[in-house]
């Protein structure tokens, strides 16, 4: 998969990978159908593994030639050494579990550095629905209530809080609209959030 197939597919993936070094060992959390790890280890000789839990998407990983482990990422990631990876990626994911900050730290753990993207829910339509009385459905949150994955609802702010309790300092932060930055009133106009963090040096 070339860069041009990637941004057609899927442009937050990317103007992510843009953060990911080239020859880098690198775990995707929450892989999905394995895109994005197909695209790195074809265009920047990447190696590493996906994880993801959905039995469908388990045999595109694999045609994409992905190494893909089936594990419920609240299991936590005890399979993993301290500091196995240079890179670990959560990709709109995050928002889909129960021990957020559990996750979170086995990611410090495990990883030199990580990228963490989720919906923001500090975006302008998710906060004008509010207003009118009704939970936020949108293209980063497609889902009614009744029948959403997603268990946790973050901001940006709320999301920079929680990184530096778990040990991880914050690199950048961007947020995304359509795969493109959106520089002013990112936590207002930006539908998606982008971190890139690694562990805090000890003081």
């Amino acid at each position: 998969m070339n860069f041009r197939e990637l941004i057609a597919l899927r442009p937050d993936l990317a103007f992510i990978a843009h953060w990911v070094a080239t020859d880098s060992h690198v775990l995707d959390l929450g892989c999905g159908d394995g895109v994005m790890l197909e695209y790195l280890q074809s265009e920047k000789r990447c190696i590493g593994y996906g994880v993801e839990i959905d039995d469908n998407k388990i045999p595109t990983c694999v045609s994409r030639g992905v190494s893909v482990i089936q594990q419920d990422l609240e299991a936590g990631l005890a399979m993993f050494t301290d500091s196995a990876f240079d890179t670990v990626l959560c990709l709109s994911a995050l928002q889909m579990m129960k021990n957020v900050e559990g996750i979170l730290a086995d990611i410090a753990r495990v990883g030199r550095e990580a990228i963490v993207s989720f919906p923001n829910f500090a975006y302008w339509p998710h906060r004008f629905a509010l207003l009118r009385g009704r939970m936020p459905v949108s293209k980063s949150l497609p889902y009614e209530w009744y029948d959403t994955p997603n268990v946790r609802c973050a901001t940006i702010k709320d999301f920079e809080e929680l990184a530096n309790k778990v040990g991880l300092e914050v690199l950048e932060c961007i947020a995304l609209h359509e795969g493109k930055p959106v520089s002013f009133l990112p936590n207002w106009r930006g539908s998606l959030a982008v971190f890139r963090l690694r562990k805090k040096t000890p003081a």
